[in-house]
């Protein structure tokens, strides 16, 4: 790119692993002092994080299911959740798996085609001899997918046969967050899809179980640092722009960034701190 960027990264379910290939990437996050680092892990998150970089970067990010997070690195979620790590730092040392030497042997490959190779030898011995994950752990994130996180708790852990204590506990060590925090940032990735659609905030509210326009306002202001109508405008402004193009998206038809430029960046309180 001709200058740096800036970008606002609100919390999805899934577990990040980026493999970088040389220049590192600054990551802010509230409260928090900044990470500069060239490969990142990132558990499940319930805040928003500002990513920078110099205007050049490669590497390769992996979205992972938080459960398959788990099992490839071993560590207890709850230690990484809303954390920005080096994975070669991980509470729990990986052995043989270090993700640095991994992705400099990426780097060194001629073509993505065999990256992606590598990529998927390695993370399918990493997975076979990893920590096995609860299949009833699975089975409640799934649901709690399928429904984006409408499904409440008691009926979920009753669902798989648990206590709703035993489920908390195990979520918060496979997936990262407890059910309810999960389900939280999987109504608000599916209530930004819909506004980014053109959808009003009263509708997306209903639409989302949310119990009015005023707790879907301040759910997405705590969990994104902007307002609901903050968020959707800086997305149509990007798109509106001579040239202009909406930040690309982690998740494939998902509304999940925004491109932070100096003059933009006062719109949204969090970003400030964040900054």
């Amino acid at each position: 790119m001709a200058r740096p960027r800036r970008r606002l990264e609100a919390p999805i379910g899934a577990s990040t692993l980026l493999l970088g290939f040389g220049e590192p990437v600054r990551i802010t996050r509230a409260g928090r002092a900044p990470d500069t680092l060239v490969s990142v892990y990132c558990g499940p998150t319930t805040t928003p994080a500002v990513g920078e970089h110099s205007g050049r970067m490669a590497g390769i990010e992996v979205l992972l299911m938080p459960w398959a997070a788990f099992t490839l690195f071993g560590t207890p979620q709850y230690e990484l959740a809303d954390r920005t790590v080096d994975p070669d730092e991980l509470p729990h040392a990986l052995g043989a798996r270090r993700v640095g030497e991994l992705a400099g042997a990426l780097a060194a490959l001629p073509s993505w085609e065999q990256r992606f190779g590598l990529l998927d030898d390695v993370f399918a011995r990493w997975s076979d001899a990893g920590t096995p994950c609860s299949a009833r752990v699975v089975r409640a994130w799934a649901e709690l997918v399928r429904t984006g996180g409408s499904v409440p708790v008691p009926r979920l852990a009753e669902e798989v046969g648990w206590s709703v204590r035993h489920l908390e506990n195990r979520f918060r060590e496979q997936i990262g967050l407890g059910p309810k925090a999960a389900a939280r940032v999987l109504r608000l990735q599916r209530a930004r899809s819909l506004l980014a659609s053109g959808r009003g905030q009263a509708e997306t509210a209903a639409a989302c179980g949310f119990y009015d326009q005023a707790h879907l306002s301040g759910e997405f202001k705590a969990m994104t640092g902007c307002t609901p109508r903050e968020f959707t405008a800086a997305r149509r402004h990007a798109l509106a722009a001579p040239g202009g193009t909406p930040a690309p998206d982690r998740l494939t038809g998902e509304a999940t960034s925004l491109v932070l430029a100096s003059d933009r960046s006062a719109l949204f309180s969090k970003t400030r701190e964040l900054g």
